[in-house]
């Protein structure tokens, strides 16, 4: 499958792909089950020409007959995903939540969700999903829609601001819903022109806003707000601490321009970015000082992200009172 290992765009100060599914890949390379897709950059399956359909990164199925091996661990996407399990169960998980999706199960992921399939293997089932790039990584930042789809500016933005206003991961996929989605299988299996897979996605996204409609759920402007995208942004310090983090990556991280990043943070946490960072890697060096007893301080300092030992003793200093090596002494003792 001619895969293309390319940078897609840059967070939390590092170099991301899009999810390349190389566990789906090698499961298909073994025979484990049948995969029919299109995809752009590292997604998997026949390539999509380069000027058919513009921001349609992935689309296609997967069908596993048998238990599988393998799972799709925490990834997010380069745009809005819609996935329909047609048959068998499927674990999700979205945003910290374990849920199991049975057949007849519609789940949205925006591109700031982290999401996976499998616990750790995915079911047994049939799987379809189509990802559209919509331009935006943060929950704040808006919406621009490839020009191809057809749809009503007004229904449009009714259904952009369903997508962004509600962040309910898991619904029911009407009959119609479900139709569009094997219409879209069948049009890749037998090859026929992207033009059908133009159709068939207005279709499912018009049926998508009366499904909505009909349901008539609740928005929560607030899922908008820029202080949203760094509510979101700062719980990933905790994994990220170590990076060569700078005040202007971090607001660039989050979308943002450094005053309005600075604000919302100082809101959120009643600290600078910079405080906040210190006191996270200062947490994790506390975990390693009473774990890693042969470590040494330098190490320690280093490992969590501080430039020199002795910037990482007075920082150390000032919140605990006492030096990290005296720190040491004091739990061993």
């Amino acid at each position: 499958m001619n895969q293309e290992r390319v940078p897609i765009y840059r967070e939390q100060g590092r170099t991301y792909h899009a999810d390349s599914c190389d566990p789906l890949i090698e499961a298909v390379e073994n025979g484990e089950l049948e995969l029919a897709a299109l995809g752009r950059a590292t997604y998997p399956g026949e390539r999509l020409p380069e000027k058919a359909l513009p921001g349609l990164q992935s689309v296609g199925y997967w069908d596993a007959k048998q238990d599988q091996s393998w799972g799709l661990p925490w990834h997010r996407n380069e745009g809005i995903e819609l996935s329909f399990l047609e048959t068998g169960t499927m674990p999700f998980s979205v945003d910290g939540m374990e849920l199991n999706l049975t057949a007849g199960s519609l789940a949205i992921t925006r591109p700031w969700q982290p999401h996976r399939l499998g616990r750790p293997n995915i079911g047994v089932g049939r799987l379809h999903w189509i990802i559209i790039d919509v331009e935006v990584r943060q929950p704040h930042q808006e919406w621009n829609w490839p020009d191809w789809l057809v749809i009503l500016p007004e229904d449009l933005a009714e259904l952009t601001a369903y997508l962004r206003e509600n962040e309910a991961p898991v619904w029911n996929a009407t009959d119609e819903i479900q139709d569009c989605f094997r219409q879209i299988g069948k049009t890749i299996l037998e090859k026929k022109s992207p033009s059908r897979l133009a159709v068939y996605t207005n279709e499912l996204l018009l049926h998508l806003l009366e499904l909505f409609r009909e349901q008539k759920i609740s928005r929560t402007k607030s899922l908008t707000d820029a202080q949203r995208s760094v509510e979101l942004f700062l719980p990933s310090l905790k994994a990220s601490y170590a990076d060569e983090w700078t005040l202007d990556s971090m607001a660039e991280s989050c979308g943002l321009g450094i005053t309005r990043f600075v604000h919302y943070c100082k809101q959120i946490t009643n600290q600078t970015p910079q405080q906040h960072l210190n006191a996270v890697r200062l947490g994790a060096a506390v975990i390693m000082l009473k774990s890693e007893p042969d470590k040494s301080i330098t190490d320690i300092a280093f490992h969590c992200g501080f430039s020199t030992s002795q910037y990482f003793a007075t920082a150390f200093r000032k919140q605990h009172g006492c030096t990290p090596r005296a720190y040491r002494m004091q739990q061993s003792g």
